[in-house]
């Protein structure tokens, strides 16, 4: 989607317009005019934010023009006595005249520090307001969630989001997507943002592939060529029973108790992606989807293909990545099968900056990656960063907002923004 389709000029609140309209019938929209865009608390109760939307603010900004069409809407919502001329005036608007100085995009910045400076004609630079607002509020604040997920995870743990199903609509999606990206997650299941944005994206099967089969008899094809070229392709049924029944045998389990259905489902993912197999293993009991795996794991090895791991998307993540990496230790010790060591478990349920945190804690030394949506994508914590547009010089004279809540007053003036570094490197 086009920037001035995502974001075209009347995605405003309709008294900026009444204001330019007043600013216009006084002879004032010309009169230069200086903006600040900041927030007034760190979010998340935490220190710091990163600021995020620039680019867009920017594609904003460079297509700002309104049509015959807008011109001609806005001449039915506005009151009727508007002067006819202001329309015209309207239509041979655009942003040549306005100047943004801003922070870099993705830098760590605090509360009350002006994250955009933006100078230009009143009447323009008014009409900004709500736009802007808009592009930086969502950006930064996501951006700086995905921040504070990465600081619990540490610097190793693979992140992924994948948030999309469960985020405000589809631009918000989006949003998180981006942002979450360049707050410090490794990837998104969002194709959509991959497409756009050359984010990595990832992602495999869920419960409802798994819970779609109920026997053997419905994987097809049923044979799988060898790696290494052999034409003659393998019966991977009769192999992945062989292999289920050692799995079983080397971890006291009952053969009769596993789902042949999942085991199916497995099986037949497996022969369509034999490089990429990563199945959910917990639609029915990870104890049962465990050995399915392994047996369907084992096959691919045979076979000289690499499978990647396992999905976990309910209960205890902690203990059962602990108990599923005992496993896979356990299947390549004693099967001789290498690759075992180095499959990869990614958890999924329902994660929190808190699980995460405790996740990393408990598990350190297991290679879990971890996908996380509701609580990254939607702020849980924190609903809006809370970002305002306020005045602060007309006709190179300072402005300042008064308020009975001392909170809302603004410090007039322009301003520059400074970075102080100690000795040691330390700000």
């Amino acid at each position: 989607m086009k920037q001035e389709q995502r974001v075209p000029p009347l995605l405003n609140d309709l008294y900026q317009f009444t204001m330019a309209y007043a600013y216009w019938r006084a002879g004032r929209h010309q009169e230069p005019a200086v903006f600040e865009l900041f927030f007034r608390d760190n979010p998340f109760g935490g220190g710091f934010s990163l600021f995020a939307g620039l680019h867009d603010c920017l594609l904003f900004l460079r297509s700002f023009r309104f049509s015959d069409e807008d011109v001609e809407f806005l001449r039915s919502v506005l009151p009727p006595a508007t002067d006819p001329a202001f329309f015209q005036f309207l239509r041979g608007l655009d942003c040549s005249g306005v100047t943004v100085r801003s922070v870099p995009e993705g830098t760590v910045v605090f509360a009350r520090v002006p994250l955009m400076e933006v100078a230009g004609p009143l009447a323009v630079v008014q009409l900004l307001e709500t736009s802007l607002l808009c592009l930086v509020n969502y950006a930064s604040l996501v951006c700086s969630n995905a921040a504070r997920f990465r600081l619990a995870a540490g610097p190793r743990r693979r992140l992924l989001e994948m948030g999309l199903r469960r985020a405000q609509g589809p631009d918000g999606g989006l949003t998180a997507s981006r942002y979450t990206h360049i707050g410090g997650f490794d990837l998104t299941s969002n194709v959509q943002a991959g497409f756009l944005f050359g984010i990595p994206v990832a992602g495999t099967m869920a419960h409802s592939y798994v819970t779609s089969f109920n026997s053997l008899e419905e994987v097809w094809p049923q044979t799988l060529a060898a790696a290494n070229g052999d034409p003659e392709p393998v019966d991977v049924i009769s192999l992945t029973k062989g292999w289920l029944s050692r799995v079983c045998e080397l971890l006291g389990a009952e053969p009769e108790k596993i789902r042949e259905g999942e085991l199916a489902a497995f099986l037949s993912y497996a022969v369509a992606y034999p490089q990429n197999f990563l199945p959910v293993i917990d639609s029915y009991s990870v104890g049962c989807g465990l050995l399915n795996f392994c047996a369907v794991a084992l096959t691919l090895c045979e076979l000289g293909h690499r499978p990647v791991g396992v999905r976990l998307d309910s209960g205890d993540l902690c203990k059962q990545s602990v108990d599923v990496r005992r496993v896979f230790r356990l299947c390549s010790e004693h099967f001789s099968i290498p690759a075992f060591d180095s499959l990869i478990i990614v958890g999924t349920n329902n994660i929190s900056e808190q699980s995460l945190a405790e996740l990393n804690k408990k598990v350190k030394g297991v290679n879990v990656m971890v996908g996380v949506g509701t609580h990254l994508v939607t702020c849980t914590k924190q609903p809006s960063l809370g970002c305002v547009y306020k005045l602060v010089e007309v006709r190179g004279r300072p402005r300042m907002k008064i308020s009975e809540d001392p909170e809302k007053s603004t410090v007039p003036g322009r301003k520059a923004v400074y970075r102080l570094v100690d000795a040691d490197g330390e700000k």
